[in-house]
């Protein structure tokens, strides 16, 4: 039954039969992991085209290394203190109640945890087929339906593809193999995860050195920088004005520097999300409350520092303002790369031929050990959910032999399949970006009052700088959502629509959970 009124030494024992074998390398190494996908490859351009300004563009990644490390710090001390599986499910539960905390859980396994792992796998299917070209989203075996785009209101719901390309079908496989993989003790997954996190990162160094070295570029120099770094400050003046497209169809008005780095915090944020997964897993991580608050550090840092350099990088290639249909990669530069590849177009320039199947060799590992770490953590928090009688209670048991919450992995690899299948889980990622920064601030805002509530409770690791950073993170993320609300409401209020669904679903399973605590209590 979920209690708010449980010990930090009751939450710590909540997962009886997890076996902690993960240490700090692969700790670590589900941080990073989980973060690096495809983001890193592709978002530079739309950053860049609600910019214009090199020096915005990567003032855009500097907020959200700040940000995002910032919330590493603090939920540092959230693991040291309930170092059990589920993570944020569990502080959230703690902090300000069960509602809350399977509201979390909820919109993870609907949308976030599922959702990504499917966008990656269809991912990994696309760039697949840069070496297999019947591998493609138009290839069809099973074209169930097209439904149409429908307007409503300030989103557009619909515009997808229902059925089984050979694109989505080696993503499915994917999703089924992770499953299957991680069924046999995360000894084994936190190998894979070392191995493919380990070579994106060797990848993710190549492409920083390439670009940062050989692959510069007069045309990208002169563009960018220009005579004493004119062109670097270009339109990032306080007086500087931007246009923004409120909306859908909205009319465009222009904005002032805060409001548009807050704008472009979408893309940067949703390619270095999924940094909290580790905390899913901390019943299975060996001395946690040392592990995982150093792991979260150690993890974010290398991801945000070689984020940063690489969008270095592409502006030292790439000319950041391009024609959207110039000839050449240098004439479209960053803004419009073919199909936003901003990766695979300045390697192209760095090697002329041969670029696009380097590019996609290194996306292929980092989609893969993207899906395998947050195919491992997801079912933890499903599996902590179960044991409160908040979801499938079958989820609740371990495997007898592995001791792997079997079953959790199944659920969650049969809601993947049917993501990718729909074509829905873009635009729902799309919609719950504003939802999974409330939810970073609410855990956060948990800090100060678990600190007020359990003032004695032991806390082997303090947050870094607490109030002054949390409450920095809580001012600033809380400033975005309150633009994306006005600027962007189609990635606001869907996502909210997901969340509040969750509502009397939780009243459902509360339900029945005490019903059944009333029965067995009878009973005996």
């Amino acid at each position: 039954m979920t209690s708010s009124n449980r010990t930090p030494a009751d939450t710590s024992t909540a997962a009886p039969g997890l076996v902690q074998t993960l240490g700090l390398f692969s700790s670590t190494a589900i941080v990073a992991g989980s973060m690096i996908g495809s983001g890193i490859f592709l978002v530079d351009a739309d950053i860049a085209r609600g910019t214009h300004s090199p020096a915005l563009y990567l003032g855009a990644w500097i907020v959200t290394a700040i940000l995002t490390m910032i919330g590493a710090l603090s939920y540092g001390e959230l693991a040291a203190m309930m170092p059990s599986a589920g993570g944020q499910y569990v502080y959230l539960r703690e902090a300000l109640g069960p509602l809350w905390g399977f509201l979390y859980g909820w919109t993870l396994f609907l949308v976030i945890q599922t959702g990504t792992i499917a966008a990656v796998c269809v991912a990994f299917g696309k760039f697949l087929g840069v070496f297999f070209p019947t591998i493609s989203t138009t290839h069809w075996l099973w074209h169930i339906a097209h439904v149409p785009a429908i307007p409503l209101g300030p989103m557009v719901l619909g515009n997808m593809e229902i059925g089984v390309n050979t694109a989505n079908l080696t993503g499915i496989a994917v999703v089924a193999l992770l499953a299957f993989v991680n069924v046999f003790g995360v000894r084994l997954g936190a190998l894979i995860q070392n191995i493919f996190t380990s070579a994106k990162a060797l990848s993710l160094a190549a492409l920083v050195l390439l670009t940062c070295t050989v692959g510069r570029t007069t045309e990208a120099w002169n563009a960018n920088f220009g005579p004493g770094w004119s062109q670097f400050w270009k339109n990032a003046e306080w007086s500087s004005l931007h246009p923004v497209q409120v909306g859908i169809g909205g009319p465009t008005v222009l904005v002032n520097v805060l409001v548009i780095l807050a704008v472009v915090q979408v893309g940067s944020l949703f390619s270095s999300d999924a940094w909290n997964n580790i905390t899913f897993t901390a019943g299975e991580v060996k001395n946690p409350r040392r592990n995982i608050p150093l792991s979260l550090v150690l993890g974010v840092g290398f991801v945000l520092t070689v984020y940063f350099l690489a969008s270095l990088g592409y502006l030292l290639v790439l000319p950041m303002q391009g024609d959207p249909h110039g000839a050449t990669a240098l004439a479209r530069g960053i803004q419009f790369a073919s199909e936003d590849r901003v990766a695979t177009a300045a390697l192209g320039v760095v090697f002329h031929s041969g670029g696009a199947q380097l590019m996609a060799a290194a996306i292929l590992i980092s989609t893969f050990g993207c899906a395998n770490g947050m195919s491992l953590a997801g079912a933890r928090v499903y599996y902590a959910m179960s044991r409160d009688g908040l979801f499938f209670k079958s989820v609740g048991k371990l495997h007898p032999r592995y001791r792997t919450p079997a079953a959790g992995l199944f659920v969650q690899a049969c809601w993947t399949a049917l993501l990718c299948v729909s074509g829905s889980y873009s635009q729902l990622l799309d919609y719950i970006i504003f939802a999974v920064l409330v939810f970073y601030i609410l855990t956060i805002a948990g800090l100060f009052i678990l600190r007020i509530k359990r003032p004695d409770a032991p806390r082997p690791y303090k947050a870094l700088g607490y109030p002054v950073l949390p409450a920095l993170y809580i001012a600033m993320a809380t400033w975005i959502c309150i633009v994306l609300l006005r600027y962007k409401p189609q990635y606001t209020w869907p996502g909210l629509v997901l969340v509040l669904l969750g509502i009397p679903v939780y009243l459902f399973w509360s339900h029945n959970a005490k019903s059944q605590a009333r029965t067995a209590l009878n009973s005996h």
